[in-house]
């Protein structure tokens, strides 16, 4: 299909939109394809809606919107206020009582972790920071990682569902939800636009995209898997339709010392980068599942990962390993094409 290609993060989303700043609206048969963009959660997000008329598609933007600001106030570790951020200060002192959002989402992330046997872990942001990726771009001792580990433990982390809390039994343990809750906040906004009244949308946080319908006259959301090592390079395109896709890579948050690459994806075992991919694709029903999975299975490498991908019904992904290879998922065989 073409069309202007969109940048969402570590995907390309392609719709053929008339571009009017962060807004666009193109009549296709008889609906119209409504665009906005807007700043959430550190990161641009881009919603599209497919409705009757023009009214009909900004009010189902709008309500995509205000659902990711509601959420980003519960479980963003950078607001002070938000939910985590009293969990994450209460660590090793009292629980502390949650949303139902908050909760589910925390308890899924559990189930994640279970699923990946660890490789997803939303406890381990104390190695992250001692990494410091981005800002000090340092290399911590096996001394300074091995101290970190008792406050990286998944495991210890007590949910009671009846109560409604959340404790983090060590002081020092905090929770992030950078890895999951991005997929999370999709799926929430999409059912938002389905109430009021979209008829298909999409709903892009950097590289987390979630779709519901199809656009007018096509199969559903053309979306572009980024090139692991070329800038701007597309290495094929899947149409997707009531499915949402993730992206996790070594490419968004790195540094490079002595010919060795150091990114933000560590493994929670060493607490180093996980070394055999160069990034996974996840695609499957709900945001909230594939956003987990792809930094999971980045962790536990190409071959335990697609044994995991193939165990489970409904789901399909792409790896790139650490040569640079293509592996697919047994259902995307037929579904992926050149871009």
């Amino acid at each position: 299909m073409a069309g202007k290609v969109l940048h969402a993060g570590t995907l390309f989303l392609f719709l053929s939109l008339v571009m009017t700043g962060c807004a666009g609206v193109t009549p296709l048969s008889h609906n119209v394809v409504v665009k906005r963009a807007q700043m959430h959660m550190g990161t641009l997000v881009t919603i599209t809606a497919v409705a009757s008329d023009l009214e009909a598609g900004h009010k189902a933007i709008q309500a995509g919107f205000n659902e990711i600001k509601r959420l980003e106030r519960l479980l963003s570790t950078w607001i002070p206020e938000s939910e985590l951020s009293q969990v994450n200060a209460e660590s090793g002192r009292r629980p502390v009582t949650v949303s139902r959002e908050t909760l589910d989402l925390v308890a899924q992330s559990m189930e994640i972790a279970r699923l990946t046997e660890g490789g997803f872990n939303i406890a381990v942001g104390p190695a992250v920071d001692a990494w410091s990726i981005t800002e000090q771009q340092r290399i911590p001792s096996d001394e300074e990682l091995q101290r970190l580990k008792v406050l990286v433990d998944v495991a210890a982390i007590q949910i009671d569902m009846t109560g409604q809390t959340i404790f983090l039994p060590h002081k020092g343990m905090k929770i992030d939800v950078g890895g999951i809750g991005k997929g999370y906040t999709a799926d929430r906004a999409a059912e938002e636009m389905k109430k009021a009244g979209a008829q298909g949308g999409v709903v892009a946080l950097s590289g987390d995209i979630k779709t519901f319908g199809a656009l007018p006259d096509a199969a559903g959301f053309p979306v572009g898997i980024k090139h692991p090592r070329k800038e701007g390079a597309v290495i094929a395109v899947i149409d997707l339709q009531n499915e949402a896709i993730s992206t996790a890579g070594d490419y968004e948050r790195f540094f490079e010392r002595d010919g060795v690459r150091y990114h933000h994806i560590l493994d929670p075992q060493t607490l180093r980068p996980a070394r055999s991919c160069q990034s996974v694709t996840v695609i499957g029903k709900e945001g909230v599942l594939v956003d987990g999975l792809d930094t999971g299975i980045f962790v536990l490498g190409p071959e335990r990962g697609m044994a995991l991908i193939e165990r489970l019904a409904g789901v399909e992904a792409v790896i790139i390993n650490d040569q640079g290879t293509m592996i697919l998922s047994s259902g995307l065989r037929s579904r992926l094409r050149a871009p």
